[in-house]
């Protein structure tokens, strides 16, 4: 079992399950002020949106399609101390549809906005980093040339996503779990595509433990456009980011992670037409897991034999035989965050 210098998880990422109200709505309970939080409408069709503390509240993009940022003064109204508060939605953005059920996706970044980081060759507008969870959130102006921006982590990001905030663009993130050389690839989060392979997202160039390199794509750096990106660093015990071949095995494959899972993103990168599957422990909050949500689809929540799997203390298990997550032969990229049983100088730890 993996150690882990993060004792409570929670202080840096959580879960948050809510019903909307279609009114002024405080969602409590997160257990630290996210700078990201990622939401999706559960018992009804809605995009998921993601705000964050950099470009600051009423401001979203939606990971199921490619469209510019939208402002919208009655979503998420403010970032809180132990969650955030959400306003009436009254143009059903689905956010905070009367009697509607949700799922929160919530991360700690710096506090804040942060401020410019200028290790790269393009400097930043804002920063917000937090080096001891590995994630930093960071925008800047694209300049439609080659070169590199600051992520402020200390260390090398596994897993960066990227979204041109003022045109109708594609998603592309890089993940290392997609090649050997991953530099050389991408796959986009708000469609079914396969990975795809251009220098144009990352230049070729690897990431280092201070700066991320961008080609000449307008998807991750066009010439005046602001950028968002939300970069990741794994930590033992917290988070971890990967790949693993499906066996075709309703008795699937294991995939260690070194701690429970509490939030897992899978995609297939090996071939077209499967989905972003998200899945977390509070939807159902028992194995099998068999509630999924789609990271690149408006769909509501699945509930349902297909593509389910289990949580266990050191990893995932997959129980389907279905090509969206466990085909034979096929090549799969995961992202997971959760938390080790035991902490650090071998204390357990205290989020259960």
């Amino acid at each position: 079992m993996a150690y882990t210098t993060i004792n409570k998880s929670t202080d840096y990422f959580n879960n948050k399950l809510y019903t909307g109200n279609g009114s002024t709505n405080a969602i409590t309970g997160v257990g630290h002020q996210p700078d990201l939080v990622w939401l999706k409408e559960r018992s009804s069709t809605g995009a998921g949106l993601l705000f964050d503390a950099v470009r600051t509240a009423t401001k979203f993009v939606r990971s199921s399609d490619n469209a510019a940022e939208v402002t919208a003064a009655d979503t998420l109204t403010a970032f809180n101390s132990d969650g955030f508060t959400l306003g009436a939605d009254a143009s059903n953005y689905a956010a905070n549809q009367n009697s509607q059920t949700y799922a929160s996706w919530n991360w700690k970044a710096g506090a804040g906005q942060g401020s410019s980081n200028t290790d790269g060759s393009i400097n930043t507008t804002y920063t917000s980093v937090n080096t001891t969870a590995g994630f930093s959130i960071c925008k800047w102006t694209g300049t439609g040339s080659a070169g590199t921006v600051g992520h402020g982590l200390g260390a090398v990001p596994k897993m960066i996503i990227v979204k041109n905030l003022d045109s109708a663009e594609a998603w592309p993130v890089y993940h290392n779990g997609l090649a050997t050389d991953a530099e050389t690839d991408h796959i986009y989060l708000n469609t079914t595509d396969a990975k795809g392979d251009s220098a144009s997202h990352w230049n070729d160039t690897a990431p280092t433990s201070t700066v991320f390199s961008l080609g000449t794509s307008s998807e991750s750096n066009k010439s005046g456009s602001p950028m968002i990106a939300y970069c990741f660093a794994e930590k033992t015990g917290y988070s971890k980011f990967g790949s693993y071949t499906g066996n075709g095995n309703a008795d699937g494959s294991f995939i260690y992670t070194g701690f429970k899972p509490a939030f897992l993103i899978i995609k297939k990168s090996s071939a077209s037409g499967n989905n972003w599957f998200i899945y977390d422990n509070k939807r159902p909050g028992y194995n099998e897991i068999d509630q999924k949500l789609y990271a690149n689809g408006a769909d509501a929540e699945e509930d349902s034999t297909y593509n389910n799997l289990d949580f266990l203390s050191n990893g995932f298990k997959l129980r389907t035989t279905d090509g969206d997550s466990n085909t034979s032969g096929g090549t799969y990229i995961f992202m997971a965050f959760g938390q080790s049983i035991v902490g650090s100088n071998n204390v357990p730890c205290t989020a259960r």
